[in-house]
């Protein structure tokens, strides 16, 4: 339901910096996995996404890694999912709305807004803590 979308100043907890070092901090995790940790590796990118579902380019690139994951899993359903993602991102950065928390897979709506479960929500406090210790 389009009802569900907020607008991107919700994800404002960043300074302006901090979120693509947080989201390149979590590609590291992602690359890190062994291809047999497969939910391990789509907690990784699930996790970027919701950092870097802000930032045109972030986003992007979170849904091109989803749909590369889910290729080489042959999930066909999940490819499908992230080739409408891409299509439709432009159209929600174009009328600056995300929806909050959203994971990016195509097991949850498009403009569903959401708590990232608390895998993917551990990953993310993790990195943005571990970038401000780092550069403290």
């Amino acid at each position: 339901m389009l009802c569900q979308i907020v607008a991107n100043d919700a994800m404002n907890l960043f300074q302006p910096v901090e979120r693509p070092l947080v989201y390149a901090r979590l590609l590291r995790g992602f690359e890190t996995q062994p291809a047999e940790h497969a939910e391990l590796r789509w907690n990784w990118l699930m996790a970027a996404h919701v950092v870097g579902q802000h930032d045109v380019r972030l986003h992007f690139d979170s849904h091109r890694r989803m749909l590369g994951l889910a290729r080489q899993q042959q999930d066909w359903p999940e490819v499908l999912g992230q080739l409408l993602r891409i299509a439709l991102l432009p159209l929600g950065h174009l009328l600056d709305r995300i929806p909050l928390g959203n994971i990016g897979r195509s097991t949850v709506g498009v403009t569903q807004r959401m708590d990232p479960p608390e895998p993917v929500q551990r990953l993310i406090d993790w990195a943005m803590l571990a970038d401000r210790l780092e550069r403290s």
